[in-house]
């Protein structure tokens, strides 16, 4: 029975010493294992874009909304009153400067002036009588002699009235451009300043917009400007600002600017709205870069510029500061030097110290 037992007790702790030793093998091959796990674990590289920043001129403009105004738009009117006996011209039709557009009737004025042409023939036939007969002969009174001068000058100058009274009967065109409404028909009675039709020049256009008055000191006659038109498909013009409001519109708080361009093919319509850029200042020598490399940390606006280390390229954050904005580009006053490379695509997914491969150069 004795011997029964020990030899239990030898088989329990034999087994018992080959479970330890199977543990403790177990742990140095995991330790050997994460070793070298550790040692051929691959160096995180991170693909990214980049741009020198280069010195050149940067130009800020602001943008504002517009509205295109013809350069001429004239309600031309009636200057004598009367029944519209004809209409030369019709709705959209182009007229020349001193065209004939309407006639008015004149059967009325045309004896007055018969009657005034009549008193200034029989008053100057007075008169060169008198002053023969005073002048010449000696014959009559000075006093006959300037009245007879006097009478024959009202006499030629009511004719003159008269006589211009009767061409305003006919309505003509001040200047050179489109009938774009015509407000009467025939038979229709106007009187004196009567709107008869509405003639645009559209041949130039000027374009009217409002500038912030925080911009006043930035804003001078001659400003460079470019406008475009989104009925046009974006379609862009230049101009330089000819005129600049003196007073400010307290119901908006801007002040009014205006310029004109030139509208040969008439595509650019009255009331149409422009988008406008108005040139604020130039800037030599910035450093620009796309907005997008900039990035928001702990402590403010940087960017990731990648430096040379050996033969690796790594990022290395710098704390910048932003100066001008303009289309999706901004300036860097600090933090940058004349010809590093920033980051401008991969910088949000770039820590400092990272190590970086360079697929692109711009």
């Amino acid at each position: 029975m004795t011997n029964g037992r020990n030899g239990a007790g030898l088989a329990f702790g034999a087994v018992a010493l080959v479970v330890v030793l199977a543990g403790c093998g177990g742990s140095a091959e995991a330790d050997a294992s994460n070793e070298a796990a550790a040692v051929e674990a691959p160096t995180r590289v991170i693909n990214v874009v980049v741009e020198r920043a280069t010195p050149g001129s940067f130009a800020e403009d602001i943008a504002l909304t517009g509205t295109v105004q013809a350069a001429r738009d004239v309600m031309v009117s009636a200057e004598e009153g009367g029944v519209v006996r004809e209409l030369m011209v019709d709705l959209g039709s182009s007229v020349q400067e001193g065209q004939d557009i309407a006639r008015i009737d004149d059967s009325v004025l045309l004896p007055q002036v018969e009657r005034a042409r009549a008193e200034a023939r029989y008053a100057e036939d007075t008169w060169q009588r008198r002053r023969r007969l005073f002048e010449d002969d000696g014959v009559g009174s000075e006093l006959a002699y300037l009245e007879a001068r006097l009478l024959s000058e009202q006499a030629a100058a009511q004719l003159e009235v008269m006589e211009e009274r009767l061409l305003n009967t006919v309505v003509r065109a001040p200047y050179k451009g489109v009938v774009e409404e015509r407000l009467v028909e025939v038979g229709t009675m106007v009187s004196p300043g009567s709107p008869v039709v509405r003639i645009l020049d559209v041949n130039r256009v000027t374009i009217a917009a409002g500038v912030p008055e925080r911009y006043a000191l930035d804003v001078r006659p001659g400003a460079r400007v470019r406008v475009s038109f989104d009925a046009l498909n974006g379609q862009e013009f230049e101009g330089n600002i000819q005129f600049v409001g003196s007073a400010v519109n307290p119901r908006n708080r801007t002040f009014p600017v205006e310029f004109s361009i030139p509208n040969a093919t008439g595509l650019i319509k009255p009331e149409m709205v422009a988008e406008v850029s108005l040139l604020r200042r130039v800037v030599d020598d910035a450093l620009a870069v796309p907005q997008e490399a900039v990035v928001r940390l702990t402590e403010g606006d940087a960017v990731y510029v990648v430096r040379t280390e050996g033969d690796q390229d790594v990022a290395e954050a710098r704390y910048v500061e932003i100066g001008l904005a303009q289309d999706n580009r901004v300036t860097i006053t600090s933090g940058v030097a004349p010809g590093e490379r920033v980051v401008v695509v991969g910088q949000q997914g770039v820590a400092n110290g990272d190590i970086v491969r360079v697929v692109e150069a711009r």
